[in-house]
Order: structure tokens, then C-alpha cells, then sequence
């Protein structure tokens, strides 16, 4: 269905309340209720079967559906919009992610009027700023702007469990392949590369090339499953990461905000 880029924004700024955008299944004696996925809809309250709301497809065409029902939606305050849709205890609760849903938004949309300095470093090829933050540039050491470029030119490929490219990746596969274009041998696998190199204190005192790890859908806090490669900022100061997802999609850059809830590591690989 087609919903207006403001539309995009409620969404996510509302997935980001209620989820921290995880698609979240029952938590037990934590629960809410029965709300289960991205925006915490209850079986019970007629948003569908609990495996429909895990869907997450499904559970954004919902969230739409009820969206475009609420007569005036296009010009409320995002947060009043939000709440129209999910009537939640806590109404005003939306507002304080609109600044990172907005961000988010504009990167994974189209038509984004782009600037980025890149001839892709020694032996690489020059990097498509279609689609990197507005104001992104490259590091300007040679060894990690090597892999931070290798890292992005690897976009749109499709993620494969397993995979080391050329012509897709896992997740853990594209760090590997990355550093290894710097010069930098890491481990293969997530639970090894959490690891490797040294601590990185917190995210703002990341540099390009770090790792950033969080659960995934099959880790915990302590046993991360998911990493993605930290690139830098935009001309805002907005962080994003590079990662490949999940099966089903490609490899891609977001915000670093979206996962700043639920960071369990951050590693810088050691130069070699």
C-alpha cells in the first residue's frame, strides 16, 4: 500500500518505542499482555494471530491500515499520530525518537541528494555514494578507508548464511572480508569476532572500521549472534553502521541508532 515518507516516519518512531525495532516474541513474566513484534500488537485485541504479528510485513501493512484510518493523520504531531494508532499508556512516549525515525527514514528512502568523496583506495573500485548518508566521507586512513570502502561496495548483495562473497555475505562473512582488505586477518564467526582486537568504550568513541555487536534473533547480551561495521557520520554528526541483515535481504547501511539499545560489544580489530 502507499503511504506518504511522513507515514515511514510514525512507523518507525513507533517501532522504536515499543521494540527498540526487535521483533520481539512473548518475554513471559515480562510480557505486556500478549503483544508480541515490532509494534507490540495483541492477538487479543484483533491485530491477528500471534504468528501473523511476527510477520514483519504483516505487522507494518497493520500498522498502516489503522494509520490511514485516523482522520487528519497527515498533519498531527507525530507522537498524537502514533497514539491514535496504538492507544498506549504512555501517549507522549513517541515524540523523543521522531529526531532518529526521521534520520532512518531518509536513509533507506530514495532520492536523497547525496555527497560523498571516494575514489574507493588503493587497488578498489570507486565507491556509489547512491544511497550513504548526505555529507558522508570516507576515513582518511589508507587502511581503513581500504575497509570501510570494501564494505560498502558490497552493498545491495544478498545476504547468504554461510557466505564469504564475492557475490553475497552473512553477516560475520562481510567483516571478515572487509578487514581482510586492510590487511587484517579476523576470525570467521561472530561468537569468535566479538573477541578479536580490543574494547571499544562506548559509541561515541567509535572510529570507521569498528564492530558493533548485538544479539540478532538468535543471541543474548552476552553471546551476540549479529555484527555490523561502523562507517562514520553525516554531515549531522549521525552515526551509521554497514551490515548484512538477514536472509532476505542485502547488505545495507543504517543508523547506528537503531541498534543503540541493545549493543552488546563494540571491537576494534588490532592493525597487523
Amino acid at each position: 500500500m502507499h503511504v506518504p515518507r511522513y507515514g515511514w516516519e510514525i512507523a518507525v518512531a513507533t517501532a522504536m518505542q515499543e521494540s527498540t525495532l526487535r521483533n520481539l516474541g512473548h518475554l513471559g513474566a515480562d510480557n505486556d499482555h500478549d503483544s508480541l513484534g515490532l509494534f507490540q500488537q495483541r492477538p487479543s485485541q484483533g491485530w491477528g494471530t500471534p504468528e501473523q504479528i511476527l510477520d514483519p510485513q504483516y505487522a507494518a501493512r497493520k500498522f498502516y491500515e489503522h494509520l490511514v484510518e485516523v482522520d487528519g493523520w497527515q498533519t498531527m504531531p507525530l507522537t498524537q499520530a502514533a497514539q491514535a494508532v496504538q492507544r498506549s499508556a504512555f501517549p507522549d512516549a513517541y515524540a523523543k525518537w521522531q529526531p532518529e525515525a526521521e534520520q532512518l527514514v531518509a536513509v533507506i528512502s530514495d532520492g536523497l541528494d547525496i555527497v560523498c568523496t571516494s575514489d574507493g583506495g588503493d587497488g578498489l573500485p570507486p565507491l556509489d555514494d547512491a544511497g550513504l548518508p548526505e555529507g558522508f566521507v570516507l576515513p582518511t586512513d589508507p587502511q581503513l578507508r581500504a575497509v570501510v570502502s570494501f564494505a560498502l561496495a558490497q552493498r545491495g548483495k544478498p545476504y547468504v548464511w554461510g557466505a564469504e562473497g564475492p557475490d553475497s555475505y552473512d553477516c560475520s562473512g562481510l567483516m571478515m572480508a572487509a578487514w581482510a582488505k586492510g590487511g587484517v586477518q579476523i576470525p570467521r564467526v561472530t561468537a569468535d569476532q566479538v573477541h578479536t582486537g580490543v574494547a571499544v568504550p562506548s559509541l561515541a568513541a567509535m572510529q570507521p572500521g569498528d564492530l558493533i555487536f548485538i544479539p540478532g534473533s538468535d543471541g543474548t547480551m552476552s553471546r551476540p549472534r549479529h555484527v555490523g561495521m561502523y562507517i562514520g557520520t553525516d554531515r549531522g554528526g549521525w552515526q551509521y553502521l554497514v551490515q548484512a541483515p538477514k536472509t532476505g535481504d542485502v547488505v545495507k547501511v543504517i543508523a547506528v541508532s537503531s541498534w543503540s539499545q541493545q549493543v552488546a560489544a563494540i571491537r576494534r580489530p588490532l592493525p597487523q
